[in-house]
């Protein structure tokens, strides 16, 4: 979709950040066989599943999902951020959410849980695939009339779609992070939320060089937020794999 866009994950340094990735999981595995793929972050991953632990247990069809994401060595962003999107839309009384890149409805399932009668979160994904699965998936979670899934590109989606919106959660390709800021700030209300995934990008915001294009998108992004206070309040979170968080003023 930006976001999960087939093109994106098949070119040579996401082939080659993917295999490093699947080295460094199958060599803690054998160390610690309860350890999941989306605790694999810059953090300590015992301090992930010590987190993880002090959770109520997700619900049969969350349960699913994040079996399907290990299975599948799909990037979701796991039961600690769902936790932390869920509460946020509580915060701010969320009624719209627009997520860019949604895979197969995780994150959905969290927003939707949180928005009330009448809510709306619209998903997006460059894959028919993950609209299809996601469909069967969100209306066992109880949420389907809220959620509006698009396939193709986020951006695009985003335009397509009128009016405000109290939260836009941003998950695409790390290279259209810059592209996301410059979209999603104006389609918020005074108040709302960018919220953005895999910001600390596994470490390698520390990396300096900044040799692929990923990372240097990840970079910009993190700058344009921090760089702009007059127009949103920007944090991030060490929290998994790095989440920012930007208000609007």
């Amino acid at each position: 979709m930006p976001g999960k866009r087939l093109p994106s994950l098949l070119s040579p340094a996401r082939l080659r950040f993917a295999a490093a990735r699947a080295r460094q999981y199958a060599a803690l595995k054998v160390r610690d066989p309860s350890i999941r793929w989306w605790q694999l972050t810059p953090s300590n991953p015992a301090m992930s599943r010590y987190a993880e632990a002090l959770m109520p247990a997700r619900d049969p069809v969350l349960a699913e999902m994040e079996a399907l994401g290990e299975e599948r060595r799909f990037p979701l962003i796991g039961p600690e951020v769902g936790r932390l999107l869920h509460q946020l839309a509580l915060m701010i009384g969320a009624r719209r959410v627009f997520e860019l890149g949604s895979g197969f409805g995780y994150s959905a399932v969290w927003f939707a849980r949180a928005l009330p009668e009448g809510g709306e979160v619209h998903c997006t994904d460059g894959d028919p695939a993950n609209a299809r699965l996601a469909e069967g998936l969100l209306a066992r979670a109880g949420v389907a009339e809220k959620v509006r899934f698009h396939v193709g590109d986020a951006l695009e989606a985003l335009a397509a779609v009128p009016g405000e919106f109290d939260i836009v959660f941003n998950d695409v390709d790390k290279h259209a992070y810059p592209d996301v800021v410059r979209a999603a700030l104006p389609r918020l209300r005074p108040g709302g939320l960018l919220i953005s995934d895999n910001t600390l990008w596994h470490g390698r915001v520390l990396g300096g060089g900044a040799d692929d294009a990923e990372t240097r998108g990840v970079l910009d992004h993190n700058r344009l937020l921090f760089a702009d206070d007059a127009a949103v309040f920007t944090t991030l979170l060490p929290l998994r794999d790095g989440v920012t968080v930007a208000l609007k003023r």
